[in-house]
């Protein structure tokens, strides 16, 4: 059963996130900004004032009171002590900005927009100094690589999964979602006859605290566990946990369970997978691939030694390698955004959705 969160305000929450004290920031439509404190108290409230919708919030790493906002092709930087005016905005994409990522030393912060580009912030000059373009259509999401603040990972509406270093204008290593996509479902079709799917628009990325692993969200309900060796990635994993597109996906990056991962899809669900066994006992090193914008050995990986797909729901029939959620929410409603917090010690599951509230679902006796 769910908290509900409440702040009085009538817009649709569209992202969240949540900082080291456990304080949370939501970010709605229309320019609301809220923040919270864990016991779900709206602590501090702020209209942005262009009546653009708050697409994400991401706190600073290094220091836990300043929060950026991205508001159409803006963002804000606050303090949450004293919610206030912005203290300094930048305006330096050319579209709706769509996702934020500091890095961990806070010297960097990327900005991913509707034009497919990427625009890097040094935030010591308040200057861009990369301004990366290669995603061909929406770039949805950028992240940082933990314990690497030169390196990120984006992807996009074009299918499109890159790998970046701040060095370098282009990525360093690229993969097509589609090619994967077309391999695993000629696999599947030599075996079973089955569902058809959506193309793999990639939504939303998300990098374990290791650095060296992440995990990508599809329109084709697919999530896909990536490895990075060097200047390279490869797929380690895929699995179908949704009915349609994922939306988001969160590795939860705790101490003891550094492989565990939320999803939220446009199923109106949410999910807790545990994936700790498939990249220990998977990652055996990258397979060799025929160049950087290829990817025709890498799907192989994850379909198995003899061709059996490890994907959860991808054929009736083939159920001996499917990856069973550790717990699944029927959440009611298409999800937004999703996040974690800790309350007194246990992990907590927070939702954003087309409703006015946050919900939040303890993750109790896991």
């Amino acid at each position: 059963m769910a908290t509900k969160w409440t702040a009085g305000d009538s817009s649709a929450m569209l992202c969240l996130d949540v900082n080291s004290e456990s304080f949370v920031a939501s970010g709605a439509e229309k320019g609301a900004l809220t923040i919270w404190n864990c016991r779900g108290a709206a602590i501090g409230h702020l209209n942005l004032g262009d009546d653009d919708d708050v697409t994400c919030v991401s706190f600073s790493q290094t220091c836990d009171s300043i929060l950026y906002a991205s508001h159409g092709e803006s963002i804000s930087v606050l303090d949450i002590r004293a919610l206030k005016e912005p203290t300094e905005r930048f305006h330096v994409n050319e579209d709706e900005i769509n996702c934020l990522s500091i890095n961990e030393t806070g010297s960097h912060l990327a900005a991913a927009d509707d034009s497919g580009s990427i625009k890097v912030i040094d935030l010591a000059s308040k200057k861009v100094s990369r301004s990366l373009r290669r995603h061909s259509n929406i770039c949805s999401c950028v992240t940082f690589r933990p314990q690497r603040p030169q390196s990120l990972v984006s992807c996009g509406l074009d299918m499109q999964v890159m790998l970046w270093n701040l060095q370098k204008t282009r990525p360093v290593w690229t993969v097509n979602l589609q090619d994967l996509a077309q391999e695993e479902t000629e696999e599947m079709q030599q075996q079973a006859s089955c569902q058809l799917f959506n193309p793999p628009l990639a939504y939303f990325t998300t990098v374990a605290s290791c650095g060296n692993i992440f995990a990508c969200g599809a329109e084709d309900g697919k999530i896909r566990l990536f490895r990075v060796t060097g200047t390279r990635f490869e797929l380690e994993y895929g699995f179908r946990g949704h009915s349609l597109g994922v939306s988001q996906v969160h590795f939860l990056n705790s101490l003891s369970h550094p492989y565990w991962l939320i999803s939220g899809g446009n199923d109106a669900e949410v999910m807790l997978w545990d994936v700790s066994e498939q990249i220990i006992t998977d990652g055996k090193g990258p397979l060799k691939s025929a160049g950087k914008k290829s990817v025709g050995s890498t799907a192989k990986k994850s379909l198995g030694a003899e061709g059996s797909d490890h994907g959860a729901k991808a054929c009736r029939g083939n159920k001996s390698n499917h990856i069973l959620p550790k717990l699944r929410i029927n959440h009611g409603e298409k999800v937004n955004w999703i996040s974690a917090v800790d309350i007194k010690g246990s992990k907590n599951i927070l939702v954003a959705d087309q409703s006015y509230q946050i919900s939040l679902y303890p993750l109790t006796d896991l």
